[in-house]
């Protein structure tokens, strides 16, 4: 079966299944068409937000959650930086989408052929269209924005630069209605630092490695403690830089026509987040402000994923969409609410990060559990190459005996086949109760549901999905 025809057969299983309607059939709301779209794209922020209960001083997108919605319990579909950004884009999980692992340099992974993106079907529509900042996708005929500025060039963190080219572009465009991305480089970490120095228009902001609250995944060591204050100063330079691009988008006369998203791709770039299914690596900041829709100010426990940020662009939009189903559902309708019947499981997948990273994992999420399939378990778990050599790796392997949070560093290079954790009492993670006779029933119903997810979306990585000679290795 080729590439096409996957895909094609993945669009034909998700229209027969129990999936959520396409986006294709979700009615656009009224005066749709004209309506601008402004999504912001953090790269590798964990739930860092002051307005998530944390102690980072995030002003400006504290300010966004009080005008909008903020989502409690929001999802990635993948934690690896091109695969989640593909998520976003096409509105399809990556190992339908054919973006396995990183986009740049060797790993060189890319949309399998034909399918539509964001960018693509926006300009269909008539919308002006420019990419400021990160791209990490490929192929780039796929991602064929009007204008791509400020491009990244090793990492953008020059947030001010960001803010004036994005109003620049609005400026120049008329009156198109626009669907502008911002893919921040803040905070991902850099080969030695998070680029944190004094910045043109930008308030530094520092803290105190001693008196903040680590993530409770990480041990608490000193070079963990300056590694995590570092990285909170990112996120707050990150802040500060979205507070000017919301004042420019006002002083242009969009402040009150125009879709604001903010988001992350994937858990903070941290031994225990980025690249694990785990809620670590998975739970992340959504706030949604759409002009006139909901009441502002609301926080909505619906499990969302990023599976459905193209469903609700393309509803606020108006546009067209891809000429196949989709499997997520537009957020639109949650805003301004705080809950919402049906909205009690996520799903993701990952396969790698480098080309060398391979270790495919599928998982499902709900209100009280979380089960893993480890598929190639006999490997051990890959780490992330910045993560690697990251201060707070080195230091884990100088002392042997450190944990992350209370996994032992041997329990997180060797795991299991299956993995099954209750939430309600065990919200690390730690306790895998997928042997246990007690927890056979909720195992065998959540084993049961991924694997009709699997079959849904057409997974390669189930046998009889990419050839009718899988199941004798041909």
């Amino acid at each position: 079966m080729d590439r096409r025809t996957l895909l094609a057969t993945a669009a034909g299983l998700i229209a027969g299944s129990a999936l959520p309607a396409p986006a294709s059939a979700v009615a656009a709301p009224a005066g749709a068409g004209r309506r601008n779209v402004l999504l912001l794209i953090a790269d590798d922020q964990g739930l860092d937000v002051g307005c998530y209960g944390t102690d980072v001083k995030t002003p400006h997108i504290d300010a966004l959650a009080r005008r909008g919605t903020r989502f409690s319990q929001a999802y990635a579909a993948v934690s690896s930086c091109s695969p989640s950004r593909s998520v976003l884009y096409t509105g399809l999980y990556a190992h339908s989408n054919g973006m396995y692992g990183l986009a740049h340099d060797v790993h060189n992974q890319s949309l399998l052929d034909g399918v539509e993106t964001l960018p693509l079907l926006l300009r269909k529509a008539g919308y002006a269209t420019a990419l400021v900042g990160k791209k990490h996708v490929r192929p780039d005929s796929a991602f064929a924005y009007d204008a791509e500025l400020a491009p990244e060039r090793g990492g953008i963190r020059d947030v001010a630069f960001i803010a004036s080219e994005a109003a620049r572009f609005v400026r120049g465009i008329g009156d198109r209605p626009f669907f502008l991305t911002i893919g921040y480089s803040d905070p991902h970490r850099a080969a030695t630092d998070y680029g944190n120095k004094p910045w043109p228009k930008i308030d530094r902001v520092t803290y105190d490695p001693a008196s903040i609250r680590l993530p409770a995944h990480l041990p608490d060591l000193p070079e963990v403690r300056r590694d995590v204050a570092d990285y909170y100063e990112s996120v707050s330079r990150l802040d500060s830089g979205i507070g000017l691009l919301l004042d420019e988008l006002k002083a242009a006369g969009h402040g009150d026509d125009t879709l604001i998203i903010y988001l992350s791709d994937n858990g903070r770039p941290f031994p225990g987040a980025k690249t694990n299914l785990y809620d670590s690596g998975l739970h992340l900041p959504l706030i949604i402000s759409a002009p006139g829709v909901g009441r502002p100010g609301i926080v909505n426990d619906a499990m969302v994923s990023w599976i459905d940020i193209v469903p609700t662009i393309l509803q606020w939009t108006g546009a067209q969409g891809p000429g196949r189903p989709l499997p997520g559902r537009s957020l639109l309708p949650l805003l301004g609410q705080r809950n919402a019947a049906g909205w009690d499981a996520i799903y993701a997948s990952h396969e790698f990060h480098e080309i060398s990273g391979y270790y495919p994992m599928r998982a499902i999420r709900t209100r009280t559990h979380a089960y893993i399939t480890n598929l190639a378990h006999p490997l051990d778990y890959p780490i992330a190459g910045d993560v690697a050599s990251s201060p707070s790796w080195k230091a884990l392997l100088a002392h042997p005996e450190a944990k992350l949070g209370r996994r032992t560093q041997a329990a997180y290079l060797k795991r299991p086949a299956e993995e099954l954790y209750d939430l309600r009492t065990d919200p690390e993670e730690l306790v895998n109760l997928a042997g246990t006779a007690e927890a056979r029933p909720i195992l065998e119903d959540l084993r049961a549901r991924l694997l009709s997810w699997r079959k849904e979306t057409a997974d390669p990585w189930l046998a009889g999905q990419t050839s009718p000679y899988a199941h004798i290795g041909g």
